[in-house]
C-alpha cells in the first residue's frame, strides 16, 4: 500500500512555497509525489540528480539564437523520482533551459506515483487529461494551450529537438503508437474504434516499437479508473504481439478485475500456451477457475 507522508511546511517560508509529501513504494523507498520546486529537486533526497558528472552532455557556450522564441513558453514536467530516465533528462532539460538563456519560472514539476495503485498518477488528479504515459514528459504551452511534447527522451538530441519546437516544427515525439491510442480515445467511441478495427491496426502495425509500448498505456489507464479503455489498449496488443505471454497476461489482469471472468480464463490460457510453466498465470486460472465454479 502507498503511504502518504506530508512534509509540513513552516510558518516562516515564503508564501511561494508548498509542503512536498512524499510517499513510500512497494520496495519501501521514499519517492515525492505532486508538485515539486526546481529548489526541492536540487537539495532534497535527489540532488545527485543535478551534482553527480554527467560527461555524457554539454551545454551550449551561449544562448542560441532560437532560444527567444520560447520566452513566452511554460514547460510542465512531468517525472518519476524512482525513474532512471527521469534521473537523466530532467537535469539536463533544466540545465540546457537556463543556458540557453531562459528563465526557471518557467518551468515547473509534477512527480507521479510507480507501484501498482496509482500508477503513474499525481495525488491530485494532476496528470488527468494531459496523457502522461511515459515519464519523464515535457509539455510545452502558449496561453494555456500545449503545442509540443518530449516524452521521455529526446527524438534526436534535446538541442535540436528544443530547436525544432522554438523554431515551430516540433518532432514527432517518441511512441507514436501510443500517442496514436490517446487521439483515438479522445475523438471517436470505443465502439467506433472496434468497427474500424483493422484499419486502426494497420496503422499501430508501423508505429509501435515494442509490446511495452501500448502495456504502459494500458496499466496508466486502467489505474486512472479508464478500465474499458485500458481493456481496448490490452486487447489491440494482443493482435500486434499475439506471441507474447506477457500481453495476454496484463489483458487478462485487466479483465479479471473488471468481473470478465470467462474471458480473462481464456488469456490466460494464452499466456500458458505460449509459456507452459508461468507461475503467474497458473495461479490466477486456479483462482479464477474456483470463482467460476463458485458462481455455477
Amino acid at each position: 500500500m502507498i503511504r502518504l507522508i506530508p512534509l509540513l511546511a513552516f510558518s516562516l517560508l515564503p508564501l511561494t512555497a508548498f509542503a512536498q509529501q512524499t510517499y513510500q513504494n512497494q520496495e519501501e523507498e521514499t519517492h515525492y509525489c505532486g508538485p515539486v520546486t526546481e529548489k526541492q529537486l536540487r537539495t532534497g533526497d535527489f540532488a545527485a540528480w543535478f551534482t553527480n558528472p554527467d560527461e555524457a552532455f554539454s551545454l551550449p557556450e551561449r544562448a542560441p539564437d532560437w532560444a527567444a522564441n520560447l520566452a513566452d513558453t511554460k514547460v510542465e514536467i512531468f517525472l518519476g523520482t524512482w525513474c532512471g530516465d527521469s534521473e537523466t533528462w530532467v537535469p539536463r532539460f533544466v540545465k540546457y533551459w537556463q543556458a540557453a538563456g531562459l528563465s526557471p519560472e518557467q518551468l515547473s514539476f509534477v512527480a507521479l506515483y510507480d507501484g501498482e495503485e496509482k500508477y503513474k498518477q499525481g495525488p491530485d488528479r494532476e496528470a488527468a487529461g494531459k496523457h502522461i504515459h511515459r515519464v519523464p514528459t515535457f509539455l510545452f504551452s502558449r496561453g494555456g494551450k500545449e503545442f509540443a511534447r518530449i516524452v521521455e527522451h529526446p527524438v534526436t538530441d534535446l538541442e535540436t529537438d528544443l530547436a525544432q519546437i522554438a523554431l515551430g516544427h516540433p518532432v514527432r515525439p517518441a511512441y507514436a503508437a501510443a500517442n496514436y491510442f490517446w487521439t483515438l480515445l479522445d475523438k471517436t467511441s470505443i465502439d467506433s474504434i472496434y468497427q474500424n478495427g483493422n484499419m486502426h491496426l494497420r496503422s499501430l502495425y508501423r508505429l509501435a516499437s515494442r509490446s511495452t509500448e501500448l502495456n504502459t498505456l494500458g496499466y496508466v489507464l486502467l489505474r486512472a479508473g479508464e478500465a474499458e479503455k485500458a481493456l481496448t489498449v490490452f486487447h489491440f496488443n494482443t493482435f500486434l504481439y499475439q506471441y507474447d505471454p506477457n500481453v495476454h497476461d496484463s489483458y487478462g489482469e485487466a479483465l479479471a478485475l473488471q468481473g470478465k471472468t470467462e474471458a480473462a480464463i481464456s488469456s490466460y490460457e494464452k499466456v500458458l500456451a505460449y509459456k507452459p510453466e508461468d507461475e503467474h498465470a497458473l495461479a490466477q486460472l486456479e483462482t479464477l477457475r474456483k470463482k467460476l465454479a463458485d458462481k455455477q
